[in-house]
């Protein structure tokens, strides 16, 4: 018991001391921040991101972030560049260095070499007096008193501090140039998010066949349509082909329970009037949603107000969308 209390004692410890680093950030953020994303925004070229050890992990993180928000960016290890990966940097592009202290080895040899290239460049630093700053055309405070680690060595609160400063300016550069859900699609093709994004109701109920009866059709009529289509519903129409209800495998248990005779029991006696339907035009996640709250499995996909198709709680499944 003592030792999970310890445990709890030091593991509250660390995030209350990077929760304050945060906090304490954000008083910090001015005019310098503001220039430092506005330089980004109006960037012809692209955002090169660099660091040495844990902030070059940083910095590779927040490519990512920057490339799938809008600001095309680039990860160059620092230690790489002046070994010729400073080939890579183009005239319009322009330079986030991420240091705490700003006066590692690595970068008191690139920052020249940057300068001379005439790169515009940008620190994200814990020391406002180190080289790095002082030779940065904009300086975005990165200050921690001291890190998580009780021997304040390793890079805990620094570089998580880094983390969030990057994610603060990805998000100013993502409003400021209104990027919508739309466009973060187009950068998130694959995989679950991307189809939360982009994937239709139309893209999903062609795949099934469309189960369908009249509202006169026989119990015999009704079931062999939801066990051929596989579906565990059919629609009921009218003589329109208009959307009367629907019948699921459960609307059949509950007939059995409450028939003896089921020689004149035709569809529209057992029926679910009033469906709840989605329009094809929808996105796919949003039938997920409704499915959700109504405790359903089925939904009637509807175009132009007509019934079209089914869409299933496991076609959903089948997308990953759960």
């Amino acid at each position: 018991m003592k030792l999970e209390k310890n445990i709890e004692t030091i593991a509250k410890k660390v995030l209350n001391n990077e929760a304050e680093a945060i906090l304490a950030a954000a008083n910090h953020i001015g005019n310098d921040f503001i220039l430092a994303v506005t330089h980004i925004l109006n960037l012809k070229g692209r955002l090169v991101i660099t660091g040495v050890g844990k902030s070059a992990i940083i910095a590779q993180k927040l490519v990512a972030t920057f490339n799938s928000t809008g600001t095309p960016s680039l990860f160059m290890h620092a230690a790489d560049a002046i070994h010729g990966d400073l080939g890579m940097i183009q005239p319009n592009d322009s330079v986030l260095c991420i240091s705490k202290s700003g006066d590692t080895a690595e970068i008191k040899i690139l920052v020249p070499l940057l300068k001379q290239a005439g790169q515009k460049l940008i620190a994200m630093v814990s020391n406002p007096m180190s080289y790095l700053a002082t030779q940065a055309d904009f300086v975005i405070n990165a200050y921690v008193e001291k890190e998580a680690c009780p021997l304040n060595l390793a890079p805990t609160t620094s570089t998580t501090l880094s983390l969030a400063l990057g994610d603060a300016i990805a998000i100013c550069l993502l409003e400021m140039r209104e990027f919508t859900s739309n466009d973060f699609a187009k950068y998130h093709p694959g995989g679950a998010l991307g189809k939360k994004l982009y994937l239709k109701v139309s893209d999903i109920y062609p795949n099934n066949a469309f189960p369908k009866v009249q509202k006169n059709a026989t119990i015999k009529e009704v079931i062999f349509e939801i066990s051929s289509k596989r579906l565990g519903a059919t629609v009921v129409l009218d003589e329109k082909k208009a959307l009367l209800g629907i019948i699921t495998d459960g609307d059949i248990r509950r007939m059995l329970d409450r028939y003896t005779d089921l020689q004149h029991i035709e569809a529209e006696n057992i029926m679910t009037n009033n469906p709840t339907t989605i329009d094809i035009d929808e996105f796919a996640v949003n039938a997920l949603i409704i499915m959700q709250q109504k405790n359903i499995t089925q939904l009637i996909a509807m175009k132009n107000n007509n019934p079209v198709g089914i869409v299933h709680l496991h076609d959903l499944l089948k997308e990953g969308l759960l």
